[in-house]
């Protein structure tokens, strides 16, 4: 198999428990990821990771395959390492469970660059970033180099404007594409100084020397945390069908 997109979703959110299954528009939010996922025509396969029985239960009603794995996991990275050990797959693409809005179009240009090059190990998308947004310590940013690899994610706006910018900032859009020995390999890692400081996993890979191809994508426009944002969603949602 070529391609597979798993999506990480669990009960277990601090701000916002039972998120997956948040009714948006008569659907449990998690089969909005999926739907997107399929949507982008990238993939073999299109799993869900928790490990929630609720979740299985629900991916079942709607007819999607989904796939119990351990409570222990830190990340949905490592929920995906599991993953890999028995679903087989040259590239895994990484789609957030609390992504409902997410564009099929990022998720395939996230996929692109591995399914089209051996020797790119990972890759990750971004967008242009708004001015109202630039400064936001919660909206991530990414510099990169000629290749269009990153060199780093921030939280600080970047590149610091010392001159005028000549570019746009890029505001990383948080879908990830592995092979397989990388994501494998990030669940065997410690964190990492860099990731300490910016509370951000990706840099780990960064530090650990994988070069991480990044695509231009359109984003999402809004990921859920809060039930408050849930709400948002449900306008956004309901001014589509308009």
């Amino acid at each position: 198999m070529r391609c597979c997109i798993v999506i990480p979703a669990r009960m277990g959110s601090t701000r916002f428990p039972g998120k997956p299954l948040c009714d948006l528009l008569g659907k449990p939010m998690v089969q909005w990821v999926v739907e997107a996922a399929i949507a982008s025509n990238v993939a073999d396969r299109v799993v869900v990771a928790t490990p929630d029985p609720e979740i299985l239960s629900a991916c079942s009603s709607f007819g999607a395959e989904a796939i119990l794995t351990s409570a222990s996991h830190p990340t949905g990275t490592d929920r995906i390492a599991e993953v890999s050990r028995s679903v087989i797959a040259e590239v895994y693409v990484n789609v957030q469970g609390d992504e409902p809005l997410i564009n099929p179009a990022s998720i395939a240009a996230c996929a692109a660059p591995l399914l089209s090059d051996a020797s790119v190990p990972m890759g990750s998308v971004y967008s242009e970033c708004p001015d109202s947004e630039v400064d936001e310590p919660s909206v991530v940013k990414v510099v990169t180099d000629l290749d269009g690899f990153a060199l780093y994610f921030s939280r600080y706006a970047l590149p610091f404007p010392r001159n005028a910018r000549t570019d746009v900032v890029k505001k990383h859009v948080g879908i990830y594409a592995y092979r397989r020995e990388v994501v494998q390999a990030f669940a065997g890692w410690d964190q990492t100084p860099l990731e300490k400081a910016e509370s951000l996993e990706q840099l780990r890979f960064l530090e650990h020397g994988v070069r991480v191809r990044m695509s231009k994508g359109a984003g999402s426009e809004l990921a859920v945390d809060t039930p408050e944002q849930a709400e948002q969603v449900r306008q956004i949602l309901l001014a589509r069908q308009a």
